[in-house]
């Protein structure tokens, strides 16, 4: 299998295949992708997008935020599901820079965890039933996609390294993130300096207070979203190899960007 493209108008898309699950197996490539905003797609990449085959998209932002900024674009022919999982809006750029951020962030997430039961709860059915190659994201693919990407690993048995080491490899698109930003507000610089990071210390702390509240993220997803065992099943089955060999031995995966 290949490398996915680098896109010249996605700076945070990849596939979430390549970690190794606790059973020994490996988490296919070329079936699941995570990405920012597909609205950006143009040009050469629109022909990169398609030669991946991709027949799904879900696409977690805000209906507001699609109409602003527009959807995947339809000449693709996928089939697009709009399942905003976070239900109270807030502005990062703005965070007050004496907080704590990634205690904040966490708190986002749990209300995103909160909240977002309906629309989790069919964004991980549909990754388990759709039609695939799928990708799923959000405005920059790193807080909505990255909450739905690590309930997405842990239910294949991925462990909490591998799981905070994919979230973090966002830190590598924290500077085109920054930059998109200042493009959009005229130049300006966010009020927040760590506009953009995505360190591992958040989704652990994240993943920490599911398990604290429900056991585990299994019991947090059959438990408070409703989601019924032959879903997670679906899910493996659809996701899990053993013919891959896994690529979390990489080193360059496990450094800091």
């Amino acid at each position: 299998m290949t490398a996915p493209p680098q896109f010249s108008t996605l700076c945070n898309f990849r596939d979430l295949g390549g970690w190794r699950t606790a059973d020994g197996r490996t988490v296919a490539r070329g079936r699941l992708y995570r990405s920012d905003s597909l609205a950006k797609l143009a040009g050469d990449d629109l022909a990169r997008f398609a030669a991946l085959g991709i027949r799904t998209v879900i696409d977690l932002r805000y209906p507001w935020e699609i109409a602003d900024r527009g959807r995947a674009p339809e000449s693709l022919g996928v089939t697009w599901h709009n399942l905003s999982i976070e239900h109270r809006p807030y502005v990062q750029a703005d965070i007050d820079p004496d907080v704590d951020p990634w205690r904040y962030l966490a708190d986002r997430y749990a209300e995103v965890a909160e909240d977002g039961v309906v629309e989790l709860r069919r964004a991980l059915e549909v990754i388990a039933d759709g039609e695939h190659p799928l990708v799923f994201h959000c405005a920059s693919g790193k807080d909505r996609t990255g909450l739905l990407a690590a309930l997405v690993l842990a239910l294949l048995g991925v462990d909490e390294d591998r799981i905070a080491t994919d979230f973090a490899l966002t830190e590598r698109a924290t500077g085109r993130l920054v930059d998109e930003w200042r493009e959009r507000n005229g130049g300006a610089t966010p009020g927040w300096p760590a506009y953009g990071r995505a360190p591992a210390e958040l989704i652990r702390l994240v993943l920490a207070e599911l398990v604290a509240a429900h056991g585990s993220v299994r019991g947090y997803v059959t438990g408070r979203l409703g989601v019924g065992e032959d879903t997670i099943a679906a899910l493996r089955d659809r996701l899990l190899t053993d013919d891959e060999k896994p690529h979390d031995d990489d080193a360059s995966l496990w450094q800091a960007p």
